[in-house]
C-alpha cells in the first residue's frame, strides 16, 4: 500500500512537471545607449563631436578602423515572448564635425524600457 502511495506520488510529480516549465521569468534585458526620438532630433550636421558626446552620450561601438564613425546601439528583450526592439544611429564626421547620420528603427516616440514599478497613483492615500 505504501509502495503504491509512493508511486502515485511520483507520477503525479512527474505529470505536473512539463506545466512548470511555463512558469519560469525571464527579466528584461536592456542593452546599449537609449536612444530617444526627440534626443536624436537635435542633431544636427556641423555638430562637434564634444556636442553630439553631450547629447547622445558615449557611442556604444567604437570603431577602431574608421575615427569618422560613431555607432549608437540598443536592444531591449521584454521577457522572451515579444520581439526585440533593436535602435541604430550611425554619425559620420570629417574635421571633427558632424557632416551626416543614419537612423535606423529610431521613432519619434520614446523606446520601451523597463518598468520603474508601480506609479504613485496606484498607491492609496493615507
Amino acid at each position: 500500500m505504501r509502495l503504491l502511495r509512493t508511486a502515485l506520488l511520483v507520477l503525479a510529480a512527474l505529470a505536473l512537471l512539463p506545466l512548470c516549465g511555463g512558469c519560469v521569468y525571464r527579466m528584461n534585458i536592456q542593452q546599449g545607449n537609449y536612444l530617444e526620438g526627440k534626443t536624436v532630433d537635435k542633431l544636427q550636421v556641423g555638430m562637434t563631436r564634444s556636442q553630439v558626446r553631450y547629447l547622445l552620450g558615449t557611442p556604444m561601438v567604437p570603431d577602431l578602423f574608421d575615427k569618422d564613425r560613431w555607432d549608437y546601439l540598443y536592444f531591449f528583450q521584454r521577457g522572451h515572448l515579444r520581439r526585440s526592439q533593436e535602435r541604430h544611429l550611425i554619425v559620420y564626421f570629417s574635421d571633427d564635425k558632424v557632416t551626416r547620420f543614419e537612423r535606423d528603427n529610431v521613432p519619434q516616440a520614446n523606446p520601451e524600457a523597463p518598468e520603474q514599478g508601480a506609479p504613485i497613483e496606484k498607491f492609496p492615500k493615507i
